[in-house]
This record gives C-alpha cells, sequence and structure tokens, in this order.
C-alpha cells in the first residue's frame, strides 16, 4: 500500500484547509485509516482515525469539533478537513493505513505534509 498526502500550507489561526491521503496498491486490505501529527520536537500522535467496517470514526480531544474526517465511496481517498485552526495545530500530518496481512496487522505510512498556522 503507498500513500500520498497532499493539501497542506500556511493557514491564519482561524482558517480552514483540507487534506488528502490518496491510497494505492492493496487498496483492499485496508482497514483503517488515520491522520497523524508531529510537531517539532514532539511526538507523533493520532489526530482522527476512521475504520473500514462500519466507517466508526476517532477524534483526539484536541480537534473534536473542529476536525472531520472522511472517505471517498472507494475508500481509497481519504480526508481532513480541518476548521478553527490553531497555532497548536502546526505540525507535519501524516497518513496511515492499517491492513491484514499474513494474519498479522501491517502499517504503511504517508511522507506528509506541513500544515504551518500563524496567529
Amino acid at each position: 500500500v503507498q500513500l500520498v498526502e497532499s493539501g497542506g500550507g500556511l493557514v491564519q489561526a482561524g482558517g480552514s484547509l483540507t487534506l488528502s491521503c490518496v491510497a494505492s496498491g492493496s487498496t483492499f486490505s485496508i482497514l483503517a485509516m488515520g491522520w497523524y501529527r508531529q510537531a517539532p520536537g514532539k511526538q507523533r500522535g493520532l489526530v482522527a482515525s476512521i475504520e473500514n467496517s462500519a466507517d466508526k470514526t476517532y477524534y483526539a480531544d484536541s480537534v473534536k469539533g473542529r476536525f472531520t474526517i472522511s472517505r471517498d465511496n472507494a475508500k481509497v481517498t481519504m480526508y481532513l478537513q480541518m476548521n478553527s485552526l490553531k497555532p497548536e495545530d502546526t505540525a507535519v500530518y501524516y497518513c496511515r493505513a492499517r491492513t491484514r496481512e499474513n494474519g498479522g496487522n501491517e502499517y504503511y505510512w504517508g511522507q506528509g505534509t506541513q500544515v504551518t498556522v500563524s496567529s
């Protein structure tokens, strides 16, 4: 599975951005996808995730009510709509996919896209 993110950029506080993650390869094996972010000097953390089976979603407390995760019907493109952005949302955002292979879970990452929110 290959993942390519896009949509990052520079935005003022209060603004909006939409990130996209396009999956290719063995997309039929994807069970769930998620967005992670990593700010300078901090660990990478989960922002939001969505499962294939029931479109069940999860959001980190810090983004609830501001960010929305979604996928297209083919389940190969995932989006993260980010509203009311804050300077503390500044980070590199990564897409991750979880697949089921050989009886176990495998994880794939995209290359990341930079989001910078100015105050």
